[in-house]
C-alpha cells in the first residue's frame, strides 16, 4: 500500500506546484473562459477567469509517468512497458482537448476544431488504443460482467467496435459533466480511485500506478478548481479525464463498470439526449437548460450543493461497483 500513497503524494504535489506556476502564466496570456449568453446568469461573472488548466493535467502526468517508467523499467521492465498504452490514451485525448482549446481560446476561433476533424482525432488515437491494447499486450477481448462476476469472450470483430464506442461514449459524458466549478474533477476523480481501488484489490500494479498519477493530479488540480474557480480545465481536461477512466476500465475488462460508477455521467448525457429529442418534437424543453447539472443550478440549487450530491451519488455508485465485483 505505501507505494500507492507514495504516487498519489507525489503526483498531488507535483500538480500543485505546476498550478502555481501555469496558473498566472495563462491569466497573465488572457487565455479565458467565455460564458454562454444563454446559460446560468451567475456564469457570466466567470468569463475571463482562465481556461485551458487540462494543460496542469497533461503536464503532471507526463512528468509523473515518465519518472515511474524510467524507475520500473530496471527492475520491472513489464509494468513500465504495459504502463504505456494508458499513458497514450489518456494523453492523446488531451492534446485533441489542447488544440481545440487553443484554436478557441488564444487564436480566437469561436469554433475551435470542427467536430468533424475532432472527432476523427478522438477516433485515431482509441483505435490505437484498442488495437494497441489486443494485440500489442494480448489483454484479450474478453470482459468483466459485473454481479455475475464472469467473463465473457466477444469476438474481436464485435470486441473492438465496442470498446472504441466505449472511450468515446465516456470521453463525451465527461466532457458534458464539465460545467460547475469542480464537478467534473471531483466524479472523475472518485470514479478513478474507485478503479485504483478495484486494480489493487485484484493485485494489477500497472492500473494502480496510473490511477495515482491521475487522481494525484486531479486532486492537485482541484484546490484551484472548486468554487469560486481560479482556472477551468476546459477540453484539455474533459478529454483527458475521459481517456484516462476508459483506458483503465478496459485494461481491466470492466467498460460495463462504467455504467454503475460513472452514473453521473452516464445521467449528464441521457439528459442531452432527452432534451433534443423531446425539443424536436414538442418545440419545449423537458429541463430548464441542459446537461441536467445546469437544470438544478436554474432551479436554485447552489454550486457547491450539486458537486456535493453528485460526488456524493459517484462515492455511493463507487462502492457499489466495488462490491459488484
Amino acid at each position: 500500500m505505501s507505494f500507492q500513497i507514495k504516487i498519489l503524494l507525489l503526483s498531488f504535489a507535483a500538480s500543485t506546484i505546476i498550478s502555481l506556476i501555469i496558473i498566472p502564466i495563462l491569466r497573465k496570456l488572457k487565455v479565458g473562459q467565455s460564458e454562454r449568453e444563454d446559460g446560468p446568469q451567475s456564469h457570466l461573472k466567470k468569463k475571463g477567469t482562465p481556461t485551458m488548466g487540462g494543460l496542469i493535467l497533461i503536464i503532471t502526468t507526463l512528468l509523473l509517468s515518465a519518472f515511474l517508467y524510467i524507475d520500473y523499467a530496471v527492475d520491472e521492465p513489464e509494468i513500465a512497458t504495459r504502463l504505456l498504452p494508458m499513458v497514450f490514451v489518456t494523453i492523446g485525448f488531451g492534446l485533441i482537448g489542447f488544440i481545440d482549446d487553443f484554436k478557441k481560446v488564444v487564436l480566437h476561433n469561436t469554433d475551435g476544431l470542427s467536430p468533424k476533424l475532432k472527432m476523427l482525432g478522438l477516433l485515431i488515437i482509441a483505435v490505437a488504443f484498442v488495437v494497441m491494447l489486443v494485440f500489442n499486450f494480448d489483454n484479450g477481448t474478453d470482459i468483466y460482467i459485473p454481479f455475475i462476476k464472469l467473463y465473457i469472450t466477444l469476438p474481436l470483430w464485435i470486441y473492438i467496435p465496442f470498446a472504441v464506442i466505449v472511450i468515446l461514449a465516456t470521453t463525451n459524458a465527461v466532457n458534458l459533466t464539465d460545467g460547475i466549478d469542480g464537478l467534473s474533477t471531483s466524479v472523475t476523480t472518485i470514479i478513478l480511485t474507485c478503479l485504483t481501488v478495484i486494480s489493487i484489490i485484484w493485485d494489477i500494479k500497472e492500473t494502480t500506478i496510473f490511477g495515482c498519477i491521475i487522481i494525484g493530479a486531479g486532486l492537485g488540480f482541484l484546490l484551484f478548481n472548486l468554487h469560486p474557480a481560479h482556472v477551468f480545465m476546459g477540453d484539455t481536461g474533459s478529454l483527458l479525464l475521459g481517456g484516462a477512466i476508459a483506458g483503465i476500465a478496459l485494461y481491466l475488462k470492466l467498460p460495463l463498470l462504467l455504467i454503475i460508477i460513472a452514473i453521473i455521467p452516464v445521467i449528464e448525457t441521457i439528459s442531452v439526449i432527452l432534451q433534443v429529442t423531446y425539443f424536436k418534437k414538442t418545440g419545449n424543453r423537458l429541463f430548464k437548460m441542459a446537461p441536467i447539472h445546469h437544470h438544478f443550478e436554474l432551479s436554485g440549487w447552489k454550486e457547491n450543493k450539486i458537486v456535493s450530491i453528485f460526488s456524493l451519488i459517484t462515492l455511493i455508485m463507487s462502492m457499489v461497483g466495488i462490491m459488484a465485483i
